[in-house]
């Protein structure tokens, strides 16, 4: 059975192209070029992935992303930006994005991208079974199996990316982890973009352990290398 991806982009000429790239790449594609029936075509389709453009009439990339981690639906979300500013980037991940695409794009970087984040999902599918234990960094606990992290009250969402993250540097507290490192586990050996991704990234897990001050206390950044985390 073919992978099915769905696009949502209400540019037709994009939205052409894309079609015909994931199709003759072995992809099963359904298409949806209005943001305001984004939402009612992944729970119709199923689709193992979503690429999403930002920029949608009726609603935009943002509220679908938003409003689909908010119904627990964990499907990898590639979104789709024309905004070269790191802030669009970042905000687009803090939503629950897993990765994201700047236009224009070269194939050969949004195929790269699709794999690796439908290999990543596979890879927690067949680990689902023995989901581990949740676990502490300093007052935040994070629950791999509800992929979410509580600290005091409030209670922050995770998506995929950022708890493949915090369990790897839980598995290795107090170690330097070199950037290439993170992307190559994280992210996988075909990733094809730059350490930035990773930043934001950190970026976002920092307010989420409530240590996004000056100086981290948990994240901290190993300058010229990586990070590490103290517990």
């Amino acid at each position: 059975m073919k992978t099915k991806v769905l696009i949502v982009e209400d540019d037709p000429h994009i939205l052409l192209g894309l079609q015909e790239v994931l199709k003759s790449d072995g992809f099963d594609v359904a298409v949806c070029s209005r943001g305001d029936q984004a939402l009612e075509a992944v729970r119709k389709q199923r689709p193992a992935l979503v690429v999403l453009d930002v920029m949608l009439p009726g609603m935009s990339g943002y509220d679908i992303c938003r409003e689909l981690r908010a119904r627990k639906v964990a499907t990898p979300i590639l979104m789709l930006t024309a905004k070269g500013q790191e802030i669009d980037k970042v905000v687009g991940l803090d939503l629950g994005a897993d990765d994201y695409v700047t236009k224009p794009f070269g194939v050969r970087e949004l195929l790269a991208r699709i794999h690796a984040l439908l290999r990543r999902t596979e890879a927690a599918a067949e680990t689902e079974p023995g989901a581990p234990a949740p676990f502490q960094i300093g007052q935040a606990t994070i629950d791999p199996r509800t992929f979410q992290m509580k600290r005091g009250k409030a209670v922050e969402d995770l998506t995929a990316r950022e708890l493949k993250l915090l369990e790897l540097f839980r598995a290795h507290p107090d170690e330097v982890l070199s950037r290439d490192r993170l992307l190559n586990e994280v992210w996988g050996y075909n990733y094809y973009g730059t350490t930035r991704t990773l930043d934001q990234v950190i970026v976002q897990l920092r307010k989420k352990l409530g240590d996004s001050g000056h100086e981290p206390r948990h994240l901290v950044t190993v300058h010229g290398v990586g990070y590490k985390l103290r517990l």
